[in-house]
């Protein structure tokens, strides 16, 4: 029965551009673009926070790295200029999503190094402090655009493929995050995503039986950082342009209240808080200036009333309905 419902979701999301395209609402591709991108981003928060336990109010840190690597990378090309001198630019898709999630990964090490030393609210500040520095050090690289950040002509080439057509660069976006989903549940359900559950439930226990918490919840922290770095240089592509604001503190934010929404701890989840945060937003939006109010009445009473996010509340009723 899942399976027949997995299956279900799977061909209408591949046909949701045809289905838009009929129904008259070109913008619904948009937004499902939107959705799995942040889809992933959230996917790979929820990976730290869910399984392993860590609260990291700084994991924008890496969706921004990811979105300026594009961007840098974009500008040098078009300049005919290199990196500092030694790195040449580019507008390849295939070279730059692995450059994007390499330093994005780089980044969640060296901060992951650091702040994993601690615990508690110590963790929770310094992820934020880190990322508020980087926030703060792009905003000051003029070069770069500063404040004003980067805009990109037109989307990296990928050959054989149009990116520049909505309908193909969601459906590369779409097939990136089932990806990365396949790629989340196989960690999950793997030794190495039993041993960081383990960690979350009793470190000390783990620790006595020799588990080298440290490096496991590493490796755990580079892993998340290079799944936003990915949805990052996806979304500098989706909307050509990349700034300051991908890393602030309040993006981290919602990135975490995507994973809360849709359930914490569970694969379908952070699917499920992505695709409800972006289409409320969208639909309040274009109701009052006021939307704010609602979206935080409506994740409120979600918190409050499903223990367990919209995916517990999907559980519970298929429960009732047996």
């Amino acid at each position: 029965m899942k399976a027949a419902l997995w299956l279900v979701v799977a061909v209408l999301l591949v046909a949701l551009p045809l289905l838009a395209r009929m129904a008259g609402t070109p913008a619904t591709v948009g937004l499902a673009t939107q959705i799995a991108i942040y889809a992933i981003a959230a996917m790979s928060l929820n990976l730290i926070l869910g399984y392993g336990g860590l609260v990291s109010f700084g994991h924008a840190a890496f969706f921004g790295l990811g979105g300026y690597t594009v961007g840098i990378l974009y500008q040098h090309a078009t300049d005919g200029t290199d990196f500092l001198g030694l790195i040449p630019g580019s507008s390849a898709l295939l070279v730059v999503l692995p450059a994007a999630m390499l330093v994005a990964g780089l980044g969640a090490a060296l901060i992951g190094a650091l702040s994993l030393r601690t615990g508690g609210i110590q963790f929770i500040m310094i992820t934020l402090a880190f990322a508020q520095m980087l926030f703060f050090l792009f905003v000051s690289l003029k070069t770069y655009g500063g404040d004003d950040g980067l805009m990109m002509r037109r989307r990296d080439a990928l050959p054989f493929f149009d990116t520049r057509d909505p309908f193909g660069f969601y459906w590369l976006c779409l097939g990136l995050c089932a990806a990365w989903l396949l790629v989340t549940a196989r960690i999950v359900r793997s030794r190495f995503g039993m041993v960081i559950e383990g960690l979350r439930q009793n470190e000390r226990r783990m620790a006595a039986m020799g588990v080298p918490a440290f490096r496991y919840r590493l490796a755990a922290f580079v892993i998340a950082g290079m799944g936003a770095g990915l949805a990052g240089a996806l979304m500098a592509n989706y909307l050509r342009f990349v700034s300051p604001d991908m890393m602030h503190w309040t993006k981290s934010g919602e990135l975490m209240m995507m994973v809360i929404l849709g359930g914490v701890g569970t694969l379908a989840g952070p699917i499920l808080g992505a695709a409800t945060l972006v289409l409320l937003e969208s639909l309040l939006a274009a109701r009052t200036e006021y939307w704010q109010l609602p979206l935080g009445l409506v994740l409120l009473a979600v918190v409050l009333f499903t223990h367990g996010g919209l995916t517990e509340a999907a559980r519970r009723l298929r429960s009732a309905l047996r």
